[in-house]
């Protein structure tokens, strides 16, 4: 039962980082969709960073991981194919500010740093 609850959650959490990458790279949701040889939709992409679609498929992930450069392990992850502490290496815990906290993060609390992640990123691009 709780399974069916946090589904929107991670789908939520999931669409909230995928446009934060998105918007780390400036590209357009048709611009996703050209990098990604049409595998991944302009409006597929909208419904996964809207939380419309909680898990979309492996190959979909594959494919937005290889563009955005991401680990593919944390996009399985965060869709909720594999858990948290089967991907999480050394390299992955270190190295990067704040990510001694992401392990104990709310599900709201890092939809809001993913929102501001986003929001900082889009006013950097903007300087």
């Amino acid at each position: 039962m709780s399974d069916d609850q946090d589904t929107p959650k991670r789908g939520e959490a999931l669409g909230i980082y995928l446009k934060s990458l998105r918007a780390g790279t400036s590209f357009s949701l048709r611009d996703i969709e050209e990098a990604t040889d049409k595998q991944v939709s302009n409006a597929y992409l909208s419904q996964l960073e809207n939380g419309k679609i909680a898990k979309p498929s492996p190959n979909v992930l594959h494919h937005l991981a290889k563009v955005y450069d991401v680990p593919y392990a944390k996009l399985m992850e965060r869709a909720g194919y594999i858990s948290p502490n089967a991907t999480r290496a050394d390299e992955a815990k270190h190295g990067r500010a704040a990510t001694f906290a992401i392990e104990n993060l709310t599900n709201d609390e890092e939809k809001e740093l993913l929102k501001y992640l986003s929001f900082y990123r889009m006013q950097k691009g903007k300087v």
